[in-house]
């Protein structure tokens, strides 16, 4: 065995190249796993924020819908974060910060697409819709 070969194999009987330079297949990256207490965090804070919305809509908490609608969209938004943070583990530290970038990355395509598709919508169905009822029974005389 040559010493390229004998250098590409590693030593052998201990888990070969990996082994031979000072891995460890079982260390984690940075960013690694949570702890009991996070995952408690995260679970209290995701049923709390999922309780509230409910309350908010069955005690009829809120008189305005429209409020109560924002309300519900924003604990949501809270929600998300959440479990991106606490059952993810992804924030900027983690891989070196290309999984937040991708994020980001993700999100925005999203918006953009959403934001498109109902302004789309909105404006074809303002232009294609015939006229209203009045206007209509106005000129079939």
């Amino acid at each position: 065995m040559s010493a390229d070969a004998h250098h590409m194999a590693g030593p052998v009987g201990h888990g070969g190249a990996s082994a031979g330079h000072g891995h460890d297949p079982h260390a984690h990256s940075e960013g690694g796993h949570g702890t009991v207490q996070s995952y408690m965090t995260g679970f209290v804070l995701s049923v709390i924020l999922t309780v509230i919305p409910f309350w908010l809509v069955m005690g009829n908490v809120l008189d305005n819908s429209l409020v109560t609608t924002l309300v519900i969209l924003a604990l949501g938004g809270v929600q998300m974060v959440v479990h991106v943070v606490y059952f993810l583990h992804m924030s900027t530290k983690s891989e070196g910060g290309w999984t937040f970038m991708a994020l980001i990355f993700t999100i925005t395509l999203v918006v953009i697409m959403l934001a498109g598709s109902v302004w789309v919508m909105y404006h074809l169905n303002h232009n294609m819709m015939p006229m209203d009822a009045h206007d209509v029974m106005n000129n079939a005389r």
